[in-house]
């Protein structure tokens, strides 16, 4: 009994695991522009793609659908959702308060050496300011980081599973060029509060960075 129960938990554990596979490979199309607004995925032409059966292409879909990059229309196709300006505001909003929660749980978390490496994560997303470029990839580095070292596996969990929704709905965000100084300053303030171990600042700075 106890061979035949560890049978079907590998062949269970094997099928998350494909279709986790199969979820990465659609979002990263997805989050590239690969597959733009609009465009129709067919599960059968994606099973047919990656050498797998229908229902991980299925489950993957689902999951998609439920952090809005796809819309499912059954037994007929799946469409690539548009990045829409409510739809930036709201992602924008949703990263504000998990980067708050981030800080506020790593910085008040980390060890010394931590807070070195984290200090020149922030330095690098100060260089996303300036030139209108990298602002998601380099504040994703930061939180990230956050995240890692918060020792919450339950957070760390919702941030990866949203982190694609939020990297192709704030991957053309820009920070306002006549806001370019006040997010400097609250980059540096916010570096200050990492080295200092001020997890409160830290969380509020995070806030504000994303206008929350």
């Amino acid at each position: 009994m106890t061979s035949r129960t560890n049978t079907m938990t590998t062949a269970r554990e094997g099928k998350q695991l494909l279709a986790e596979e199969v979820f990465q490979h659609i979002a990263a199309q997805i989050i590239e522009g690969e597959l733009p607004p609009g465009y129709r995925v067919r599960d059968i032409d994606v099973a047919e793609e990656l050498h797998v059966s229908r229902t991980p292409v299925r489950e993957a879909l689902q999951r998609l659908e439920r952090l809005g990059l796809v819309t499912m229309y059954p037994s007929r196709y799946t469409e690539v959702t548009a990045v829409t300006p409510d739809m930036v505001e709201q992602t924008l909003e949703f990263a504000g308060y998990q980067a708050g929660i981030a800080a506020r749980m790593g910085v008040a978390r980390m060890s010394e050496e931590d807070r070195n490496l984290l200090a020149a994560l922030v330095d690098e997303m100060t260089t996303g300011v300036a030139p209108h470029e990298h602002v998601f990839e380099s504040r994703w580095a930061v939180f990230a980081f956050l995240s890692g070292r918060s020792r919450n596996g339950q957070h760390q969990s919702l941030l990866n599973d949203a982190s694609m929704a939020m990297a192709r709905n704030l991957r053309a965000w820009r920070v306002p060029f006549s806001d370019h100084e006040r997010m400097l300053g609250i980059y540096r303030d916010f570096r200050e509060a990492v080295l200092t171990a001020d997890a409160d600042a830290a969380e509020r700075l995070a806030r504000a960075m994303h206008y929350v």
